[in-house]
């Protein structure tokens, strides 16, 4: 990426449209109604042959307390002034406002870099807009349509000069998963450095759990700065934002997202998409910390959260916040241990830790557990070691015989990583009972130390080896005669 651009505008000027554009994706959530955006999201853009990162910030508005609107106004001034170059979006149809000159004012004083654009400045309902737009001092208005992508050419020209004057700057990939591991690497042990997170492709984290559980607020004790909106409205988070962090010497890119309710409750549009945001937010991780409120811990909707990671595959990590308001904290955290054992099998041996978002007590034992649930995530089992592990399971505990025939476990292997994935070669494997797969699966766990991540088990059967199954052959009429059958009609 060569430069970075923000850009800044009132609510409801096509903002987000326009960031949607340029990164080629639906990523910023859209609704007619004003205000949706209400943080920083960072996005690669592209336009024409040109590679910028651009940031998407909330709309302007002339309020400077401490309200949700001045903290979100605090937080776009940021952007401004951490960014190479804004670009002022003003809304054609409209016409300017009061509050677009206060703040064309403020971009002026507070960013030296300032391009103007006038959004739905298509035909000639935006001609009015776009000439009205000179007076603001901002230098020749760009005239575009962020929804039908029209003037997308002069913007490119606009900002092709600055492509000499950045370097460039690296940006992390999409996390690989469900690695398929060759046959003939089948019996190597995988190298821990392999995977190791670096600056070119970071550790990905994602942060869930219920509103106003607290996870804004932990990014940004993470980060060391104020970079996330947060308050004590539930429910201020509506899009997935990724902020990149150097976190205790590792390189990390975490991904805040919405509180999720229950389906039931959700009936406004907004909300939804800030939720389907936020699951895809989960695919995009490697490790997702599912964040409890230590008050009210393990409630159905969490329960279904921490089941939605395991189910996609991703390393789990349980943390209970504010913990610094718990008086009793043996007796919470023994309490906290035995439900997490009893209403989340599936996850059993996952890390469990106890943090302060406000205080930052406990962030290193939950960037330990990370890394460690990223190694066991990553982890390869040699074949050798997979079958004389499974020849010892079955002889501790046979597998079952169905009508009188034992299954026979022949042979396994590891085939995937991320999340690691085995196939035990057997007869009858349709046969096969439930409680016996969770026996192999528990002792995957416990014998190769891979506690709380997911475990894919497929049984399969081996076929019958026998090349001339379901062949037909033509017997010759002698031999017929010889063997006393009678010759087919026609032959």
């Amino acid at each position: 990426m060569t430069f970075t651009l923000a850009i800044v505008g009132r609510p409801n000027v096509g903002k987000s449209t326009l960031f949607n554009r340029l990164v080629g994706r639906r990523l910023a959530l859209v609704d007619d109604q004003p205000g949706v955006t209400r943080d920083l999201r960072e996005g690669d853009a592209k336009l024409f042959d040109m590679r910028f990162t651009v940031i998407d910030t909330a709309g302007l508005e002339d309020v400077t307390d401490d309200s949700l609107q001045g903290r979100m106004r605090r937080l776009t001034e940021r952007a401004v002034e951490l960014a190479d170059v804004c670009l002022f979006v003003v809304d054609g149809r409209t016409g300017l406002t009061a509050t677009d000159e206060v703040f064309a004012d403020i971009l002026r004083r507070k960013n030296a870099r300032v391009m103007l654009a006038v959004n739905k400045a298509e035909g000639k309902a935006g001609d009015a807009g776009a000439i009205e737009a000179w007076s603001l001092g901002l230098g020749e208005p760009i005239r575009i349509s962020a929804e039908h992508g029209e003037g997308m050419d002069d913007l490119y020209h606009a900002l092709r000069p600055l492509n000499a004057e950045f370097a460039e700057r690296a940006e992390a990939d999409a996390p690989l998963v469900d690695v398929d591991i060759p046959e003939e690497e089948a019996e190597e042990e995988v190298d821990p450095e392999a995977y190791r997170p670096t600056l070119a492709k970071p550790l990905q984290i994602a942060v869930i759990g219920r509103p106003n559980a607290g996870k804004s607020t932990l990014i940004n004790k993470i980060i060391g700065e104020d970079r996330l909106l947060t308050g004590p409205e539930a429910g201020i988070t509506r899009d997935a934002i990724s902020v990149k962090s150097d976190w205790l010497g590792t390189p990390v890119r975490i991904f805040d997202t919405a509180g999720m309710r229950k389906k039931a409750r959700i009936s406004d549009k907004l909300e939804k998409l800030s939720v389907a945001d936020g699951l895809r937010a989960v695919r995009f991780a490697e490790v997702v910390v599912v964040l409890l409120d230590v008050e009210i811990p393990f409630e159905q909707q969490d329960l279904r959260i921490a089941d939605f990671a395991e189910t996609e595959g991703r390393a789990v990590v349980v943390a209970v916040n504010k913990w610094d308001l718990e008086d009793e904290k043996q007796e919470k955290l023994a309490e906290l241990r035995e439900m997490f054992e009893r209403l989340l099998p599936q996850l059993r041996g996952a890390p469990l830790v106890t943090v302060s978002a406000r205080t930052g007590r406990g962030l290193d034992r939950l960037n330990a557990a990370i890394l460690r649930a990223h190694d066991i995530w990553n982890r390869r089992i040699p074949t050798a070691r997979l079958n004389t592990w499974l020849s010892a399971m079955t002889e501790a505990h046979p597998p079952p015989a169905p009508g009188g025939r034992r299954i026979k476990l022949r042979y396994m292997t590891q085939v995937k990583t991320r999340p690691p994935g085995f196939i035990v070669m057997c007869s009858h494997p349709d046969q096969m009972q439930d409680s016996y797969k969770r026996y192999l699966v528990n002792g995957l766990r416990d014998h190769f130390d891979m506690p709380g991540t997911p475990i894919r088990l497929t049984l399969r059967g081996q076929g019958d080896k026998n090349p001339f199954k379901d062949k037909k052959f033509h017997t010759p009429s002698r031999l017929r005669k010889h063997m006393g059958q009678k010759s087919p009609k026609g032959s």
